[in-house]
């Protein structure tokens, strides 16, 4: 059984798609632990009331690699074969990303690798784009700048806001990534240079 980690940072909607699709058995795997780098998230409190191991490191004040050690000493704890990004709202070093290599997920609220960083759908208003999306990626090193597995398309509306935008994004957001992780896990694809072909 495939054990995942999963990394939030705030209210976990993205976690819970991906629960829910672990519960209903359409995604091959466990979710092993969902660790928060802060301990006031929404996401701690619906991991815990689905029985879920939930911690707190705090990240607050720490160097990138001691947070990522203390991290990475909790997932080799309970064994996590693929961690799943969910709004976690750090960079990652390359020790981290060399101790799970193509094993790190991540989704950004963009059509990578448009509208990198925070706030990708405010981006997306003010350059006036009429289509805007959601990526799937393996993590890298760099900010949103990893292979790219799946990405869903989703078209901006003239009288768009960037919470009616969001919103929709995000509701893609929910289906592709679970998508994505079985793929992953099933090692339905292949990587050429930075294209990931899937199967």
């Amino acid at each position: 059984m495939n054990r995942l980690g999963i990394l939030i940072s705030g209210r976990g909607s993205n976690f819970e798609a991906i629960a829910d699709n672990v519960a209903a058995g359409t995604i091959d795997g466990e979710i092993a632990v969902v660790i928060s780098n802060r301990a006031e998230a929404r996401g701690m409190v619906a991991a815990r009331q689905r029985g879920l191991n939930a911690i707190a490191i705090p990240s607050k004040g720490l160097d990138r690699e001691v947070y990522d050690r203390m991290l990475l000493e909790e997932l080799r704890r309970h064994s996590v074969d693929l961690v799943c990004l969910a709004g976690f709202m750090r960079l990652l070093s390359a020790t981290f990303i060399r101790a799970f290599p193509n094993r790190v997920l991540n989704i950004h609220p963009s059509l990578l690798p448009a509208f990198p960083g925070l706030d990708a759908q405010h981006q997306a208003l003010e350059h006036g784009v009429k289509i805007s999306g959601c990526t799937v990626h393996f993590v890298d090193e760099y900010l949103d700048a990893g292979p790219i597995i799946l990405q869903a398309a989703v078209p901006v509306l003239d009288h768009d806001t960037v919470e009616t935008l969001s919103a929709r994004i995000l509701a893609e957001e929910h289906r592709i990534y679970s998508e994505a992780i079985r793929i992953v896990l099933a090692g339905r694809y292949a990587t050429d240079g930075r294209r990931v072909i899937l199967r």
